[in-house]
């Protein structure tokens, strides 16, 4: 059963929510985050991803870096734009996008209910950047991009949520770039806080949504704090990680296409030939958003086809082999254009789906040679793959909207 407790968030002053909130720091490189933090001292950018702070050509693992970003944590908490709240207490952060509502309440996850499988992984992480946002936690001795998890849909959370936003104002309630509206809620009642914590343990499980870097940091600098205070009880605040969670029927996963840089030595009419081994293959008059699983859109010098796999190369019964993600990899990507593992091919590119169709058109335009649209995944495929304790394939899920930074820190 999921241990989720209430905390005592460093969160952003009244007024200044706005301007602290800032999307993670994954989702940009530094020289986007200069631009977007050109004469604003107060984003959180500052704070996780300092080396916007510092020379370019610093190394960004580098020592200073870090520091730069405690300095910076620092001066937004004794300049006032951050302040340490009174209470113990969870929040419930919603946001807002294209008219779509998720609730989810903010709190601290356990570090055991991680080690203990329940909370459910379904990606590999890779070990630099784990070590980054390792050294990040420690330094800074505090967790400040929250883990985005989830849970499957049940009534009793959803109701306290509902219930409490109906009836309370928020704390913050801004509209972000994007369009995106984030709003926050207080639950300053004890009692209420009890009931969540009580209803978060009948959870039999959390799932990680996005964020499985950040989250596996937080679990080994518990580790390491632990190996440090080996009188440690497990109540500490360093047994716990900053995380909104969510019920996952609210939730939305957009496409994750595929571009690639060449055609693997092929002419036009091998290539087809060669994919209509696997897939049904029609011409499109406009460009294709795939409308059911199992098949794909595309594009191909300036022109849009309709692929369909064929169902018997499908193994239904399989939570991974039957992913979108899987069969285009599996029949496609591989056999016929010779990426066998898209994790380190540089022979491909992966673009999330809130960039729209025009995106993969222009980038076949400019850089590419073809790109693929993808039906996205669905949560319950996501779930049952960590279930099972399986694996995504890379770049399987794109969630929209994103969590912002900031508007809450968690203090080990």
């Amino acid at each position: 059963m999921a241990t989720v407790r209430a905390f005592r968030a460093i969160r952003p002053a009244e007024g200044a929510a706005a301007r602290v909130a800032a999307l993670p720091y994954d989702v940009m490189s530094a020289a986007e985050a200069r631009e977007m933090t050109r004469g604003d001292e107060l984003s959180f950018l500052h704070v996780d991803k300092a080396e916007i702070d510092l020379d370019p050509a610093m190394d960004p693992y580098s020592d200073a870096v870090y520091a730069k970003a405690k300095s910076n944590l620092d001066r937004l908490i004794r300049e006032g734009a951050l302040f340490r709240d009174a209470d113990e207490v969870f929040y419930i952060y919603k946001l807002t996008m294209d008219g779509r509502e998720q609730a989810g309440f903010v709190g601290c996850a356990s570090a055991d209910d991680y080690l203990e499988n329940r909370i459910r992984k379904h990606e590999f992480t890779r070990a630099d950047k784990e070590r980054d946002r390792i050294r990040h936690v420690d330094t800074l001795n505090a967790n400040t991009g929250p883990i985005f998890l989830a849970h499957r849909a049940e009534g009793a959370l959803s109701r306290i949520a509902a219930a409490w936003m109906a009836s309370h104002d928020p704390i913050y309630d801004f509209t972000a770039d994007g369009g995106v509206r984030h709003t926050v809620y207080r639950i300053g009642d004890p009692a209420e806080n009890e009931r969540i914590t009580a209803a978060f343990a009948d959870v039999p499980a959390l799932y990680i949504a996005d964020g499985h870097h950040r989250c596996a940091s937080a679990v080994r600098v518990a580790q390491l704090r632990r190996a440090a205070n080996p009188g440690y009880t497990g109540d500490e605040e360093f047994n716990f990680f900053l995380a909104v969670i969510f019920p996952a029927d609210q939730l939305a996963i957009m496409d994750y296409n595929r571009l690639l840089k060449d055609m693997n030595g092929l002419d036009e009419k091998s290539l087809f030939a060669e994919i209509e081994k696997s897939f049904d293959v029609s011409k499109a008059a406009s460009p294709v958003h795939p409308a059911a699983r199992h098949e794909f859109g595309m594009c191909l010098a300036g022109e849009w086809y309709r692929l369909k796999a064929h169902s018997g190369l499908i193994d239904e019964t399989d939570p991974v082999q039957r992913l979108d993600v899987s069969i285009l990899q599996r029949l496609l990507l591989a056999p016929v254009f010779g990426i066998e593992d898209p994790r380190t091919s540089d022979r491909i590119d992966f673009a999330g789906g809130i960039r729209g169709l025009e995106y993969l058109e222009a980038r076949v335009r400019d850089d590419m040679k073809a790109a693929f649209s993808l039906y996205p995944t669905a949560m319950d495929e996501l779930m049952d793959i960590a279930d099972a304790g399986e694996v995504m394939p890379p770049k399987s899920t794109w969630f929209e909207p994103k969590l912002l930074s900031g508007l809450f820190i968690h203090e080990l």
